[in-house]
């Protein structure tokens, strides 16, 4: 795993990362993701390796072994995908025994405590997608969630929310409360079920802009 520090995003175009790739940011649960929903995270993302390398796409999360994170690490593993992985987290609100170990590249950032990472996560998916397609893919979630889904559309990055996946992305799909209506409600923002992901990824990587 290749490691990097950064404090300014200005850092980033040469911290050795893939550029001018599609991208796919991927927020979620962490450690309150419940096990089950983990368990049927795995198989989704296992579908989308093939699709990730034959489009030459990366992939950005938090990068702990955890959740979401856990989920795409062991998917990329068991499927024996190629694409980059890189894990962008707040420098001292972890140790770095505490990272999913298939990412490929690390990004510590400016911060300690939990949801610091937030606005870095899409920082450095704007760096490496460059004029290429990009998307954020929400699946379930706690409160910090919220703020790396508005991030997304703040950049004008598409947001997709996986249906019943529980928690923060159920909320949303849901229209629950004032936020998650906003969200909802979106232009940017589609509301998926998990036997319709790989089709809807497939459809924005191969149009080739956002």
């Amino acid at each position: 795993m290749d490691r990097v520090r950064v404090t300014a995003k200005a850092e980033l175009g040469a911290a050795g990362l893939p550029v001018g790739r599609p991208v796919l940011v991927l927020v979620g649960g962490a450690g309150g993701m419940a096990g089950d929903d983990l368990d049927a995270l795995v198989p989704v993302l296992v579908d989308l390796v093939p699709l990730l390398d034959a489009c030459g796409a990366v992939v950005v999360d938090g990068g702990t072994d955890v959740g979401v994170m856990r989920a795409v690490g062991r998917a990329r593993a068991a499927a024996g995908g190629a694409f980059p992985l890189v894990g962008v987290a707040a420098e001292v609100a972890v140790d770095l025994d505490e990272f999913e170990p298939n990412h490929t590249h690390l990004v510590l950032v400016p911060g300690g405590t939990w949801g610091d990472e937030s606005p870095w996560l899409a920082d450095v998916a704007d760096v490496v997608a460059g004029p290429q397609p990009s998307l954020t893919v929400l699946v379930n979630g706690g409160l910090i969630t919220f703020d790396d889904a508005e991030h997304s559309l703040v950049r004008e990055r598409p947001l997709v929310v996986l249906r019943g996946s529980g928690r923060t992305a159920d909320a949303i799909a849901e229209s629950a409360d004032e936020r998650s209506t906003a969200i909802a409600t979106s232009p940017l923002t589609t509301v998926l079920g998990s036997d319709e992901l790989r089709a809807h990824v497939e459809r924005v990587f191969r149009a080739g802009g956002r």
